[in-house]
């Protein structure tokens, strides 16, 4: 048994500098990689009668729900046993194609999954996990088309039974086969979420089909026209009423792959756009990592972490696939160490339930202790032979090679997405629109509402006071938060339209506590601007029609503080906060915050227990009240700039103050209106101009 709370960094044991000259992993690393991962799981049996139940630190919001009725309770008990069967499968099924007879604390993996997968479709045995019909029962529900977690696993499966066709799935009885398969088929043609879902479903079917079972087709064909309906352009798909990762580590995943099983051979027009949609994302989705193939701490279900690479793999089940072999295994790589390298992700050996440590402000309800092997999606790509481009290419950087150090900006309108690769420091700042989430739905608000996420910066919740412990509620970092100063009121932005990019400005806007119910939803918004430079981006908002007395904040990025030198400058009337310090890990960061007009004051605070990446953290913010609301001569523009860089290299005075004159056509000098023409030292102009956003406004 694993006795120590945390576990080191995985060292990787093979390294070839020459073939991955950026990472040093190659195909055997991955290997030994995925080894390292399960060891932490068998480690923790006891027998291999043991399924797979991992240890749970987080107890208050994941399930099984500990105040869950009993009937609820023991559903949940059956899909966290399978999910944790399933889930690790995907690096063990990889794993057991290439070698038979690996064994991992006394447990032969093949013999391992074969006896576990047939117990949990044996009823009678105390891990089976019941069928779809009996789980209704169990649960007492009268909705006859309530989805279970179950269905998510199913899929799993049988990619795994596939991956490791010859040596696990082929190895059982026509009966056998016979008994998982009806398990299958209970699951594949039950209802489900209408949404990422629906390919589970379908590659059920995908896989019955290909072994001889019988499906119902026409299932299947609504399935996949529906799955095309969600579909926004540029690679993207809408994930229910978000845009996240889900449509890279499900939609560009489990699409590409039921071509492969299914909808080239009995659906070609459909899988001819699936085949084009995929191709579409690999045109940018590289950008969408930074230079190291960091992944950015966005949108739910972050505890998946590096899964997100999987559309890589996923684009090459294509027969036509366009992805860049040697940087897709540069970034997946990357993004591997990026979570593994360090020596917090695991407890007893089992990754948190976080993006890095344990982090409970990002855990959705739907997870339990075994959710995080997800991320097993991302070994996937050992189904590819050693000879396989994607493992004898040598690594490239793709559009980093020539960035230097400027800015490379891809704005995707259908996803309202804008992404920036800044060459200077390495970094990748994702913005984004169409967030629509419940007023007072600070989670959601956390995982889509930043006004930038940056991939060496992951997005803080709320801070917490060092010293009282309580929180400070009327901050955010990288969110405006309004207080009303007649009520007291706290107001957060919970919805984002999009406009789009214009001459190097991206035009949003935001409202707070947009409420429907409330025939004042409208009133309280703030028209957004901003300018990606090279180490950040320049913010140049403007708030509008706002008729009371309100206080206004905005956070930096929360920067992890683990012994932090502070300093201020002041130029022009411009003030800036810079903090040098260290990340967890003991790497060196850098930020600095800049306000300009609209900013009363600059000021910072210490948190604790609110950063991903560091127990304690500092937030630098800008402040501002507006007392008269019919005063046109008071501050309407608010601009600010954040930038950051790994290295204690000092910014340069034009990088803390790049603005060289600000000039407002409006007759106050308050930005109220008319166009903001910002001037940088650098020699480029910006022109703001609000004038036309409300014409296209996109959700």
């Amino acid at each position: 048994m694993v006795k120590e709370e945390k576990s080191m960094k995985y060292e990787p044991l093979f390294l070839d500098y020459e073939l991955s000259p950026y990472t040093g992993l190659t195909r055997d690393s991955w290997i030994d990689a995925g080894k390292y991962l399960l060891k932490g799981i068998f480690e923790n049996l006891n027998s291999i009668e043991d399924p797979v139940v991992v240890p749970r630190k987080e107890t208050k919001i994941t399930y099984p729900h500990l105040n869950a009725a009993k009937d609820i309770q023991d559903a949940e008990r059956r899909a966290e046993i399978f999910e944790g069967l399933t889930r690790s499968f995907f690096i063990a099924s990889v794993l057991i194609n290439d070698d038979p007879k690996l064994t991992i604390a006394g447990i032969n993996l093949r013999d391992y999954y074969k006896k576990h997968i047939l117990r949990c479709c044996t009823k009678g045995d105390p891990v089976y996990i019941s069928n779809y019909e009996e789980l209704q029962e169990i649960t007492e529900y009268a909705d006859p088309f309530r989805p279970f977690q179950q269905t998510v696993e199913t899929c799993a499966l049988v990619i795994g039974l596939w991956a490791s066709k010859s040596v696990l799935w082929d190895s059982y009885s026509k009966e056998e086969k016979d008994l998982i398969a009806k398990l299958l088929s209970s699951f594949a043609k039950a209802n489900t979420v209408p949404q990422n879902w629906r390919l589970f479903n379908m590659l059920d079917m995908a896989f019955l089909y290909n072994e001889g079972y019988e499906i119902d087709e026409r299932i299947m064909y609504d399935h996949a026209q529906a799955i095309l309906g969600y579909y926004v352009g540029q690679g993207w798909y809408r994930d229910g009423h978000s845009f996240d990762y889900y449509s890279c580590w499900a939609f560009n995943f489990y699409a590409p792959l039921w071509c492969r099983w299914y909808g080239y051979e009995h659906a070609p027009l459909i899988a001819a756009e699936f085949e084009k949609n995929s191709n579409e994302l690999m045109k940018t989705y590289g950008r969408f990592f930074d230079r190291e193939g960091y992944v950015n701490m966005w949108g739910r279900s972050c505890i998946y972490r590096n899964a997100a690479t999987s559309s890589f793999d996923g684009n090459l089940f294509l027969n036509d696939s366009t992805v860049n072999c040697g940087w897709a295994r540069r970034i997946s790589s990357g993004a591997l160490l990026q979570f593994i390298g360090r020596d917090d992700v695991l407890f007893k050996g089992i990754p948190e339930l976080g993006f890095y440590g344990q982090f409970s402000p990002l855990v959705q309800g739907y997870s339990c202790a075994e959710s995080p092997f997800w991320l097993g999606k991302a070994f996937l790509c050992l189904h590819l032979d050693k000879d396989h481009p994607f493992w004898s290419e040598k690594e490239n950087e793709g559009d980093w090679e020539k960035l230097g150090s400027e800015v490379m900006t891809t704005t995707l309108n259908g996803p309202a997405l804008c992404f920036s690769n800044h060459g200077a420091n390495g970094e990748t700042i994702l913005r984004s629109g169409k967030v629509v989430k419940a007023s007072g739905d600070e989670h959601g608000m956390w995982n889509y509402s930043k006004l930038s996420f940056n991939t060496k910066y992951p997005w803080e919740s709320t801070p917490i006071d060092r010293e009282s412990g309580e929180k400070y509620s009327e901050l955010e970092s990288q969110q405006y938060v309004l207080t009303d100063i007649c009520s007291g009121k706290k107001q957060k932005a919970n919805v984002t339209f999009w406009h789009g990019e214009k001459n190097g400005v991206l035009y949003r806007r935001q409202y707070f506590d947009y409420n429907l119910n409330d025939e004042s939803f409208w009133i309280q918004g703030i028209n957004l601007a901003d300018i990606a430079l090279p180490y950040g981006i320049l913010r140049c908002d403007r708030h509008k029609l706002f008729r009371r007395p309100v206080k206004f904040t905005l956070g930096s990025y929360g920067f992890p503080d683990n012994g932090t030198e502070i300093s201020e400058l002041r130029s022009k009337g411009a003030k800036a906060v810079i903090f040098k310090g260290y990340d967890h890990m003991g790497r060196e960061k850098q930020m600095a915050m800049t306000v300009w007009d609209g900013y009363k004051d600059l000021k910072i605070i210490k948190s604790k227990g609110s950063n991903p990446d560091s127990l304690n953290s500092i937030l630098a913010y800008g402040e501002i009240t507006l007392n008269n609301q019919y005063d046109a001569s008071e501050p309407y523009c608010l601009i600010s700039q954040v930038i950051t860089r790994e290295s204690h290299e000092p910014f340069s005075e034009e990088d803390i103050f790049p603005i060289s004159e600000i000039r407002y056509e409006d007759r106050y000098k308050s930005g109220a209106y008319g166009r903001v023409m910002i001037v940088l030292k650098s020699g480029k102009e910006y022109t703001v101009d609000f004038s036309l956003i409300e014409s296209e406004l996109l959700i």
